[in-house]
């Protein structure tokens, strides 16, 4: 998948004036263009990942805001937002319809080990990593769906994630953020659907009750008998009838 704000590593031991002068250096070579806000209201600087920041100044929204940047509007911007997109509407239409709180679920615990591989592997935004864990969880749910790319290859769903990374590299870009995405979309797969159906496997990952009582809305009682002004019209629809029965 094409490179975007997420490969740009920086080293963590660094003064902040040394991270700040790195990304500046890390974004203009990736991008190609000077850095020059066009609204002065938010900058880049706020957003990335910086975990001295996060931990010694209390600035904790960075902990989300680095999954929201995707460099500058263009072509890496775009493929990244259409397939955000488009495989958070399929998994969310999919494998998780009627199942919104193990969805968010998703979201926290891939989230959460990104953070985590984050303070290793010195990346300053996520949002690519994340992008690749949902394409891979897809993938994986999805195995026998035939796929095309770009009119050229022909393959199936499984192999997506590594055919993005090959394009990534294709470019000249560093495959540590897809990498990354896709080893948190494994992780979590093997977890959810391969392990709890082992002998003698469990379900480790279990949305926590107050997700579920968040976003789940309440399944309907089969049994529950409507006081008649609940009825349409009043009356007491049951079972149909044939007419002229």
């Amino acid at each position: 998948m094409p490179g975007s704000s997420g490969n740009w590593g920086l080293g963590l031991g660094e003064a902040q004036s040394g991270w700040s002068q790195g990304w500046v250096e890390a974004y203009r070579a990736h991008s190609g263009v000077q850095y020059r806000p066009q609204l002065e209201l938010i900058t880049p600087f706020q957003l990335y990942f910086n975990p001295e920041l996060i931990f010694k100044h209390f600035q904790i929204w960075r902990l989300i805001t680095n999954f929201l940047f995707f460099g500058p509007v263009g072509f890496n911007f775009l493929f990244n937002m259409i397939f955000l997109y488009r495989y958070c509407r399929m998994l969310e239409e999919g494998s998780f319809r009627g199942r919104t709180a193990d969805f968010v679920f998703m979201f926290l615990f891939g989230g959460f080990l990104m953070t985590l591989f984050g303070l290793f592997v010195s990346l300053v935004f996520l949002g690519q990593a994340f992008t690749i864990m949902l394409v891979y969880v897809w993938s994986r749910r999805n195995p026998y769906v035939r796929m095309n790319f770009f009119g050229l290859l022909n393959f199936q769903a499984p192999f997506l994630p590594w055919v993005l990374m090959g394009f990534s590299l294709l470019l000249g870009n560093s495959i540590i953020v897809d990498l990354l995405g896709i080893a948190v979309g494994h992780i979590y797969f093997f977890l959810e659907d391969v392990f709890p159906n082992q002998p003698g496997g469990i379900r480790i990952l279990k949305t926590p009750s107050i997700l579920k009582a968040i976003f789940d809305t309440p399944d309907e009682d089969p049994n529950y008998n409507p006081l008649p002004e609940e009825r349409p019209g009043g009356f007491a629809w049951g079972e149909g009838q044939r007419l002229g029965g």
